[in-house]
């Protein structure tokens, strides 16, 4: 498994987003970068950690610095999450598990005795010169969004 570690250069990344939009690491040099990986669009922890990282849109904004969930979901899935949710992130599509690789989130993981592969809830802020200031591995969501924030002001 890979570990991403903070002061390393952040693996590349273009992913399908929402809205039949396509997002790039390149693309997005000089803003800080939030990069959070969520199990499944439409359950309940991920619904909520994206409407938390939505209640801070424009903070994050005003910090410089872009919000991207990413899952393994379809982005026409995506679609339908943000919509119904309302969410003001953008939502990146990672079906084929290449950037969950390149960032270690595609885990083994544990449910009621049964082990299967999936996405771990990880996020990962990068600054402006692609590099990742800040890991969080196994996030806890209640309050996650707001510590996040404070980590990318002080960029």
């Amino acid at each position: 498994m890979v570990e991403i570690t903070e002061n390393q250069a952040a693996p590349a990344f273009d992913l399908a987003t929402d809205g039949d939009g396509r997002v790039t690491l390149a693309d997005l040099k000089g803003k800080s970068v939030v990069l959070y990986f969520y199990p499944k669009a439409d359950t309940p922890g991920c619904t909520t950690e994206g409407l938390d990282f939505s209640a801070l849109a424009d903070q994050f904004a005003a910090a410089n610095t872009v919000v991207i969930g990413v899952s393994r979901d379809a982005a026409k899935k995506l679609d339908r999450f943000k919509a119904k949710h309302d969410l003001k992130v953008i939502l990146g599509s990672d079906e084929d598990g290449v950037v969950c690789e390149a960032y270690g989130t595609w885990v083994m993981k544990k449910l009621y005795g049964r082990e299967y592969m999936g996405v771990e809830r990880a996020t990962f802020l990068i600054d402006g010169a692609g590099v990742v200031r800040r890991a969080w591995r196994s996030v806890k969501v209640k309050g996650h969004a707001e510590q996040v924030l404070d980590a990318a002001r002080s960029l």
